[in-house]
This record gives C-alpha cells, structure tokens and sequence, in this order.
C-alpha cells in the first residue's frame, strides 16, 4: 500500500494501475488544495470514515454521466414543470457540505465520511472558485443540493442531500442541463448507484475514463463562482431565495 506523507511537497499519486481490486490505491497524506487538485487531474478521490486516515481511491470501472444521455423520469419531469423547487449555484456551499454530512441509512452506522477538515478543504477550493453547489430550495428552505469539483470541461460529483422528494434530482437535473449548456464532457460520479443510474449514469473502465479525463483538462473550464444562465430550459424558478 503507498503511503502519503502529510506536508510533504511530493504531491505524486503512484499509477492508479496500482490499485487494489476495490480501487483503493494510497493512504495518508492530506487535504491540501494542491494534493486534492493533483489527485482529481489523475482520476483519484479521497473517501474515508472518521477515525481513518485518508484513503485515497480510483476505482475500475468508473461510473460516469454523459449530459447528452441524461435521464428524467415521468415523475421527475412533472415535478421540473411545477416549478416549486428552485434550484440556485454557488450562493450557500458549506451549508450543503453540512448537509451532505448529515447521518445518512444508506452508511454503515448511518454514520458519514464528510469530517470537518474535508468540509475546511474542500470550502478552500470553493473559494477559489474550484469546488461547486448546487441548492434546492421549497418556500426559501434549503431542501436539497450537491457539491463538486469542476477542473477544464470534466465535473467531479461528491454528494447530495434531499430533505423532500426529488430535491436532490432536480438539483442534479439542472446542474447537468447547465453544464451541457457551458460546453462539459462528462460529470464523474465516481461509483455505481441506483439513485444515479436512474438519471443516466453509466459504468465506463478506468482506461476510458483517465483518456476522456486527460482530453477535458485540456479545456479551459470555467473557474470562478458559478450562476444559471437566465434559459427557461434550465431555470427550475424565476426567483431565487434570497441568501439566509
């Protein structure tokens, strides 16, 4: 197993070749912007449970959403139409990190590997206009929302939350139509689940993944904080919350 120094200025991951059958690929280190940027420019992401150390992952194969095979449902098209969720960008990120860190059932001990030094790194590279939100609103209540890493036309997803149904899926509905709107290659959901699955996401091997990846970091992104474009296509409300 390789093993990370924390502080050291070696910021190198060994090749995700290396991996263990599960993906586990590295231990130790830490949170760093730099070693966080450096880790998702080679397709690797820390996840961890509080109490480990910092394990560092890049699984094969690698679930992915392409925004042209994007998925919505009957039901999750109905509740888009009604308009009673409004979906914002970047205007609350920590909260929903918070959120998102929140006990969750589908956890072993519904516990969360959201720790507070990852809420600190990852609100860094929010800061530098890095690191994304999006938030569900009902009756200007954050009721769900995402949050992720944006490096050249590649989004990395990391979490989402839903405190009434669909909040999360139309968080992530939007946040896909935008990002096809803006030109992205692909949204990195990391592992398979049937929540994302539903909206399209697919299995692709990590070779495949690693060539889409080196292709849109040749891209010049979109650093900065983010906003919808004013598109009737995209927008879920006309009026946004104003900011808690």
């Amino acid at each position: 197993m390789f093993v990370l120094k924390p502080g050291s200025t070696d910021l190198r991951f060994p090749p995700v070749e290396l991996a263990s059958p599960e993906g586990l690929l590295a231990v130790g280190g830490d949170l760093r912007a730099e070693r966080l940027l450096e880790a998702y420019r080679h397709g690797i992401f820390p996840w961890y449970n509080p109490g480990q150390p910092i394990l560092w992952w890049s699984p094969d194969p690698r679930a992915v959403l392409f925004p042209a095979k994007l998925r919505v449902s009957r039901s999750l098209g109905k509740t888009l139409r009604r308009k009673k969720i409004v979906v914002t960008l970047d205007t609350v990120f920590r909260d929903v990190m918070q959120q998102c860190a929140e006990p969750r059932n589908d956890l072993p001990g519904h516990g969360t590997w959201i720790t507070p030094e990852m809420i600190e790194a990852y609100c860094v590279l929010h800061e530098r206009g890095l690191a994304h939100s999006v938030e569900s609103w009902r009756d200007g209540k954050l009721v769900g929302g995402l949050y992720g890493v944006a490096l050249g036309s590649a989004f990395f997803g990391e979490s989402m939350f839903s405190r009434v149904t669909d909040a999360s899926k139309v968080a992530f509905v939007q946040l896909v139509r935008q990002l096809a709107a803006w030109g992205f290659d692909f949204i990195d959901c990391q592992l398979p689940s049937a929540h994302l699955s539903s909206l399209g996401a697919e299995e692709i091997r990590r070779p495949e993944f690693l060539e889409r990846l080196e292709q849109a970091l040749q891209q010049p992104g979109r650093p900065g904080h983010w906003h919808f474009e004013a598109d009737p296509a995209i927008l879920t409300g006309s009026h946004p919350p104003a900011r808690p």
